[in-house]
Order: structure tokens, then sequence, then C-alpha cells
């Protein structure tokens, strides 16, 4: 291993973006829809084992667990159940070299570990990010309308206080091609009644009110919080060609001179349009996350693509891990080995210095979470 991939890997790394763990054991079904983004078991006679990221999981994390490479889904299983959810955690946790966590708490929080738990099982800093669609949704049930509208202003005002950072699934919701202004306060009050009503006829709270969406943004840009954006690659509910992040350029404009970070996550397909806005404004940021570790042997052509044209100083290591130890622990060595063995071919070539390699490595594995998120102040 040359002295850049050997430096790569044993960095700490800050996953900026990630989730808890189910903390119980899973029957095979529930592991598979767990590895994979789709909602529904892969069609017979395969299974998600037969993937990218099965096949990492039965190549990688099989040793960890002290099976051979490569060994078969059932014996997998068998082993993972032998040795019980917090042994197999606390091995794959370990063997990530993940060093610190920020946790969406937003997507089935009562399901997974908190940032607190996290953080007691790991023996490592855990903080959280609030998910603004989530916030709203619970302060919804049984509010008026204006009630609501205060009721979101003050809460997002209080997570600002203990959240180290909001996200947004404005994608999933709407799209990214959304109106890039700030609603007026009549606006969102028609919009409230709107939404509010329709809840209390369907009987559920699932925030898709476009104008409502807008609102919680801007209700977040002036606390000068990071606020994350899912961007492309994610399960059924998306509607892909909705997820590029080049069609929320107005927002982008609209937020240089807030004091606000933006922070594109996962990017696939979209990873060179990300890339070009971290470049073109200077307060975005792009990981790879989720698409790396479900790529699998193919996670280099993608976090190729991220350092194409990004500033080096842009770019964060995510795992966007949700349930399994195994996705910490995938996200964590195959944007090691890529990030390695890239800067290993630039120092070759002549293309970069070695000092520099070494630097920029660093930068991206944590330094640049840290400043974004104020981590050093949080810690």
């Amino acid at each position: 291993m040359s002295l850049i991939s050997e430096h790569v890997a044993e960095l700490n790394l800050v996953d900026h973006h990630c989730h808890g763990l189910v903390m119980e054991d899973l029957p095979r079904g529930e592991f598979e829809l767990l590895a994979t983004e789709s909602d529904w078991p892969a069609p017979p006679p395969t299974t998600w084992f037969d993937s990218p990221l099965g096949t990492f999981i039965r190549a990688e994390c099989a040793p960890v667990l002290d099976l051979p490479r490569h060994c078969s889904p059932e014996d997998y299983l068998q082993r993972r159940a032998h040795l019980g959810v917090a042994e197999v955690t606390g091995r794959l946790l370990r063997d990530s070299g993940i060093g610190e966590f920020v946790v969406d708490t937003g997507f089935h929080g009562d399901r997974v570990s908190s940032p607190r738990q996290l953080a007691e099982v790991s023996g490592l800093p855990a903080h959280q990010v609030t998910r603004l669609e989530t916030l709203a949704q619970t302060v919804a049930p049984g509010a008026s309308a204006e009630g609501f509208v205060r009721d979101v202003h003050d809460a997002i005002q209080a997570a600002a206080l203990t959240s180290v950072g909001f996200k947004s699934i404005i994608a999933y919701r709407f799209g990214l091609d959304f109106d890039p202004t700030p609603p007026g306060p009549a606006e969102v009050l028609r919009a409230a009644s709107e939404w509010l009503s329709a809840c209390e006829t369907a009987g559920s709270w699932r925030l898709d009110h476009p104008v409502l969406l807008r609102h919680l943004l801007w209700e977040a840009v002036p606390l000068q919080r990071p606020i994350q954006f899912h961007v492309g690659y994610g399960d059924s509910d998306i509607t892909l060609h909705r997820c590029d992040p080049s069609q929320m350029t107005g927002f982008l404009r609209a937020t240089v001179g807030s004091g606000t970070d933006i922070t594109l996550l996962h990017c696939y397909p979209f990873i060179r349009e990300a890339g070009i806005l971290a470049q073109v404004f200077p307060h975005v940021y792009l990981d790879t996350g989720l698409a790396v570790t479900h790529a699998g042997a193919s996670a280099g052509t993608l976090v190729r693509e991220s350092l194409e044209v990004a500033p080096f100083g842009k770019v964060l290591f995510a795992s966007d891990a949700y349930g399994l130890p195994e996705l910490y622990l995938a996200g964590s060595l195959l944007w090691r080995r890529a990030v390695g063995e890239l800067l290993d071919e630039w120092v070759a070539s002549d293309a970069m210095g070695r000092d520099d390699a070494l630097r920029y490595a660093s930068w991206m594995a944590g330094d640049n979470a840290r400043r974004v998120y104020g981590l050093e102040e949080a810690t």
C-alpha cells in the first residue's frame, strides 16, 4: 500500500450524513430490505445479496465476522445471528474507522438508535441533524393554520439550539425544481389551511405542499445552520429527473450571502452537476454517500466524478447508513479505497504533489465537515 492510500485508510472519518442502527436481530427479509433502496423483495430466484452491495457484504464484512470471503448469504446471516447484534455492530463500526457521526433523525427515528444511543454503542461523538418536514409534521395534528405556522417557527428555532444542521427532503416531496423565492405570510397561511384540511380528511400527515416546503427552507436559512438536501438516487418515492441539483440553482443564488451552507447528499447520477455547483457557489458542498455504498466495486467511478471539478475543500464523506452496521463499513471502505487509489494515481503521474494529496485527503475525510458543521465547537 502506498503512503497516500495508507494515510487515507487510517484517517478518522466524519460521517456527515447517516442514520441510526436497528439494535435487534433481523429476519432475512428485513435485513435484505435494509440493504437496498427498493421497497420490495428481489424477484425470485435472486436476492438482494445478488447486488453490488450484497457481494461487498459477503466479501468484506464476512471476514470481520470470522467468515471466509465470498461466503453464502445463508452462512453470513447464520454467523450474524450467532454473534448477536451488539457484537456484530461493535466489530463493523470499529473496522469502519468512522470517528464522528452527524445523524439525521427524521426517517423512522423510532425504529433506529438516536444520536445519543449511537454514541453509546460506538463510544464516539454523534450529533443531530433535524429533518424539516418531519419536524413540521409533528406539530401539525390538531393545529389551526395560524397555530401551525407559529409552532413551526418556534420548533425550527428550538431545533437550531440542539442540532448542528437541518435536512430537507423537498426532492422527495416535490422536486428540486421549486420556486426559489420565499413565500409571503398570506400565501403560507392559505397553504397551511389547505394542507391541514387535506390531512384531516386523509388521516395522515405527509408534508408535500410546495408552498410549505419552501416556507420551511426559508425559516431555516436565517439560522445559519447547514442545510442538507437529498439529491438524486433514493427509494421509489422519488421522481429521479426532478432530483437534479442544477434545478435548484435559483435557490443557491438566493442564499449565497445568507451565511448558511448547503450540502448536497448522494448526488448520483448528478454527481458532475453537483460538482459544478460546489465550484461555482461558495456555500455549496457535496458527497457521494448512499451511491458509493450501493455501487460496491464500481464506487471508484463515482468518487472520481465527484473530484473532477469540485474544489477539494468542498467534498465531504458520508455513508448514509441506515439500520445495518454493514452500511457504515461499506461506505467507509469503498470511499477510502477510491480516494486513495485516485490520489495515488495523480501523485504517481506528478499531477499532484504528495503533501497536497495528504492534505486534501484529510480535508475530505473530516476537516471539511468539522468546519461546515462547527463540530470542533460542538464536541
